[in-house]
């Protein structure tokens, strides 16, 4: 059995698209048998692709911001944004990407650097912890005030992405 050229789904050898992607297939080896009588070719005109779906195309710039700041998951909705050129114009969704990102950033050095660090003190078991719990409140905080429309910039990892916007246009 065949695959398609695009995606790699099983295709029928006659099969001029992929029902699975809709892009147009290699010509077929063999003209598949029509069972009307009339000749190869006159049976009318190929069915057009279905069209394809691209979930950013969903997306509005506002939900975009506010998905990447989505707790221990944002920073992948962060990466996609950045890399798609969908919003490579669109300044706040960026920002909100980078300053998503950066969160992130702090989320794993206060889980892996600062918390084992205070664990081996002893003295100071809980102030990981309440860092840990510090940064969860700030993203809750961002999806609220982006939800709003707010552009709010967080102390260094506002500037940082808002330098990182900067750098990229």
């Amino acid at each position: 059995m065949p695959f398609c050229t695009q995606c790699g789904g099983p295709v029928k050898p006659e099969d001029t698209y992929c029902a699975r992607c809709g892009s147009r297939q290699r010509e077929a080896s063999a003209p598949a048998e029509d069972t009307t009588g009339r000749a190869p070719g006159t049976g009318g005109a190929a069915p057009p692709p279905p069209a394809q779906n691209n979930p950013l195309d969903q997306l509005t710039p506002e939900n975009a911001a506010i998905l990447c700041y989505i707790p221990w998951l944002g920073w992948i909705v962060s990466i996609i944004v950045l890399a798609t050129e969908r919003f490579r114009q669109e300044y706040t969704v960026r920002f909100h990407a980078f300053q998503g990102l950066y969160l992130f950033v702090l989320w794993l050095f206060v889980s892996w650097v600062f918390t084992p660090i205070a664990e081996y003190a002893q003295s100071t078991r809980a102030i990981g912890s309440m860092m840990k719990l510090g940064v969860l409140g700030v993203w809750i905080f961002m999806i609220v005030k982006t939800s709003q429309k707010q552009m709010v910039k967080l102390p260094l990892l506002g500037e940082l992405a808002d330098r990182s916007v900067a750098e990229q246009k």
